[in-house]
């Protein structure tokens, strides 16, 4: 093994400053990161339409999130009101599932026990850019749903989930699903990469520690302003991607999302479609953090204590399930996903100088090029806290 990658705690290098002293870019180079945000409506290339990989997820993640909404209602005494905030909500019909479960959970534990059903006040939150609007369209469909006999109160709440959002000692129940891994920012003082949007087996090491300083330090911020916010005994369940632990923390196999993307704007550069420097100075604001680092900043923090912490498969490119006889599908369906997740921040950066549609055509094929990779580092990580 390389021995530049032996260091035993890598927090102990996270003092918040990246340790590269390079000409590196400063991240006030990086507007379009406010731009971050899913694509509206419910048209094809609208997130909505190319979801069905975080409807799995919330599938595969039902239990853990059952059984700590039960545990957090019957621990609390059954109070007569709870606040459950989803963080990072985006629209479209995955919005209100975990809401239908959680409120399942709570009304069908409240029968088992003859207990009153409580009001519930449902906040959903996301980026002020988010599509609201077309959220707020689902509401009469999510209360015909939900087998409640009880008041459910829903609103939207704007805003960046690294900040205080909601008043001190007023959440109950918090849950966040493929968000946490997207950072406040890109990394300072990146050293260039070769037209890479992301971490790759070629990165200088001094990015994967600035991707990982910048990974604890929003993570610990989210950690310390939801506490503010939660009860005691209040619960936490987030789903983050994140990667297997492997001896060397630059490696990402290659079908991995940000790795294709980075691919398929280099074809575009190649072919004269955009410039080298455009490409390079775009630089995805995300860390897929292993269940080590994960488990490290949540006891430096120190405000909650895990009650669940696991580790599932995560295939991208097989998870559609009209995709599994037909070879060219499956990498069209994972383009559609990523550039629902990616066009807004794209087009804020490149503008008018770059098709879309010609790039996550170019992504289709290099997806379904790697269809059958067996190598995945890339996994889910479902963990659950209880606020001390």
């Amino acid at each position: 093994m390389d021995s530049r990658f032996v260091h035993s705690n890598p927090f102990s290098r996270c003092n918040g400053k990246s340790e590269n002293n390079g000409d590196g870019e400063d991240s006030s180079k990086y507007p379009y990161v406010s731009a971050l945000c899913m694509n509206g409506g419910d048209g094809d290339k609208s997130y909505s339409a190319n979801s069905l990989i975080t409807r799995r997820v919330l599938s595969m993640t039902k239990p853990v999130l059952v059984k700590n909404t039960k545990e957090m209602f019957a621990n609390l005494d059954f109070p007569e009101s709870v606040k459950v905030a989803d963080f990072g909500c985006s629209s479209g019909q995955n919005t209100f599932l975990v809401m239908s479960e959680i409120v399942d959970a709570i009304n069908f534990l409240c029968q088992e026990r003859n207990q009153k059903q409580p009001e519930i006040e449902c906040c959903l939150n996301d980026l002020p850019s988010n599509d609201f609007n077309a959220v707020f369209k689902l509401i009469a469909l999510f209360k015909k749903k939900v087998t409640s006999e009880g008041s459910c109160f829903i609103s939207g709440v704007p805003g960046s989930f690294y900040s205080r959002l909601f008043p001190r000692n007023s959440l109950h129940l918090v849950h966040s699903v493929y968000s946490i891994h997207f950072l406040s920012k890109v990394p300072d003082r990146l050293e260039k990469n070769n037209m890479n949007v992301y971490i790759t087996a070629s990165s200088p090491l001094s990015n994967y520690i600035a991707y990982l300083n910048q990974f604890q330090r929003d993570f610990s911020t989210f950690l310390k302003v939801r506490s503010e916010e939660m009860v005691s005994n209040g619960r936490v369940i987030l789903t983050i991607m994140g990667r297997n632990t492997i001896d060397d923390p630059l490696y990402r196999d290659c079908c991995h999302c940000w790795t294709l993307l980075s691919n398929s704007l280099r074809d575009l550069v190649l072919e004269g479609l955009l410039s080298a420097s455009k490409v390079n100075s775009f630089k995805i604001p995300f860390y897929d953090p292993t269940k080590e680092e994960v488990k490290e900043i949540i006891r430096e923090e120190g405000s909650f204590q895990i009650n669940d912490l696991e580790t599932h498969g995560f295939d991208l490119g097989h998870s559609y399930e009209d995709c599994v006889s037909q070879s060219g599908r499956e990498g069209q369906k994972e383009a559609g996903c990523i550039r629902a997740v990616t066009e807004s921040m794209l087009v804020a950066h490149f503008g008018d100088s770059i098709n879309i549609d010609t790039l996550f055509s170019k992504y289709a094929h290099h997806a379904s090029q790697h269809a059958s990779c067996k190598i995945k580092t890339t996994v889910t990580l479902v963990v659950s806290l209880i606020r001390k």
